[in-house]
C-alpha cells in the first residue's frame, strides 16, 4: 500500500485545503509558503497508474469538495489540492480493465467539506467507474482471491462515512483499521507497529501497518526547504524495509503495509515476497 496515494501532484495555485487551519491558510497567502507547503504534502512520486505498475493494491485517501466552486466535484487532498477523484479512479479502472485477475483496495478514510449532498456525488462516481467489478461487503475471511476471480470483482471500496450503509458495495471503514504511530522516531515507530500487530483483530477485519513517519510543526520548521522526503524518509526507510522483511502474514502477522515514496526502496516486491511464506507453510503442512 502506499499513503496518501494521491499526492504525487498538488496544485500550488489553487486554495490551501480546508484540512488546514486558520494559520496555515493565512501565511499561504505568500506565494513561497504554498512553495514549502508541497514539499511537506508530496508523499508519493508515482501516480496511480505508476503505483499499479510497480505492485501497489492498497490506496489510501483523502478527499474533498472545494469551498467556493461551483458544483459537487470532489478532488484528492493533502494540504493541497490534487487531481479531481474522477480521474483518478478512471486511471485506476483502466488499469483493471486489462489486468482482470489484479484486485484493488480503495480506502476513503478522510473527508472535508462534504456535506450529504457531496457524499452521493462521489458514491455515484465510484459506482460508474467501477460497475459490477466492486465486491459486496462480506465476511472478511471468505474474501480470497478465488473468490474475486469467480464473481469478477476487482475493487473493494472503504468508506469511512455513516453513508456507507446505504450501499452494498461500500465497506465500513472500521473493517480497515490503520493505527498511526503519529512519531519522527524511527525506532518509536517500529515499536508502535510491534504492538498495534499484538493487538489486531484475529478476525473480521484487515489490518493496515502505517510505516510511516510523521513531521511535526518544529521538524517542518528546522528544515523548511528540504521537504519530507529529504528530512524523514530517504534517512529511515532502509530500516522501515529490514522491519518489513522480518515479518509474517496471516492471522495477527502483516496484512496491509503501507510506506511514503514507494519507489526509493523495493517496497512493494519486499512485501510481495512475504507471501512466499504462507505458501512454504501449505506446502509443509500439506
Amino acid at each position: 500500500g502506499s499513503h496518501d496515494s494521491f499526492s504525487y501532484w498538488v496544485d500550488e495555485k489553487s486554495p490551501v485545503g480546508p484540512d488546514q487551519g486558520t494559520t496555515i491558510k493565512r501565511l499561504a497567502r505568500i506565494s513561497l509558503v504554498k512553495k514549502i507547503m508541497k514539499k511537506w504534502s508530496v508523499t508519493q512520486n508515482l501516480t496511480f497508474k505508476e503505483q499499479l505498475e510497480g505492485g501497489i493494491r492498497y490506496f489510501d485517501l483523502r478527499v474533498s469538495s472545494k469551498p467556493g466552486e461551483i458544483g459537487q466535484e470532489i478532488y484528492f487532498i493533502h494540504g493541497l489540492f490534487g487531481i479531481k477523484v474522477r480521474d483518478g479512479l478512471k486511471e485506476i479502472n483502466t488499469f483493471l480493465e486489462q489486468h482482470p485477475k489484479e484486485v484493488v483496495f480503495l480506502d476513503f478514510n478522510h473527508f472535508y467539506a462534504m456535506d450529504d449532498s457531496h457524499h452521493f456525488f462521489l458514491i455515484n462516481r465510484i459506482r460508474s467507474a467501477f460497475g459490477s467489478k466492486l465486491c459486496s461487503v462480506h465476511c472478511v475471511e471468505y474474501v480470497t482471491l478465488q473468490y474475486m476471480w469467480e464473481k469478477k470483482h476487482q475493487v473493494l471500496i472503504f468508506y469511512h462515512y455513516p453513508l456507507y450503509q446505504q450501499y452494498s458495495f461500500l465497506w465500513p471503514g472500521n473493517k480497515m483499521p490503520a493505527p498511526w504511530a503519529n512519531t519522527t522516531n524511527v525506532h518509536k515507530l517500529l515499536q508502535f507497529l510491534e504492538t498495534t500487530l499484538e493487538e489486531r483483530s484475529r478476525y473480521g477485519t484487515f489490518h493496515v501497518s502505517q510505516a510511516i513517519l510523521t513531521p511535526r510543526v518544529k521538524t517542518i520548521a528546522r528544515h523548511l526547504i528540504r521537504g519530507l522526503k529529504n528530512t524523514l524518509v530517504h534517512r529511515n526507510l532502509p530500516m522501515i524495509l529490514n522491519w518489513v522483511k522480518a515479518q509474517k502474514p496471516g492471522v495477527m502477522g502483516v496484512n496491509i503495509i503501507t510506506s511514503d515514496f514507494v519507489e526509493l526502496v523495493d517496497f512493494a516486491a519486499t512485501v510481495i515476497a512475504l507471501n512466499d511464506l504462507l505458501l512454504e507453510e501449505d506446502e509443509s503442512a500439506t
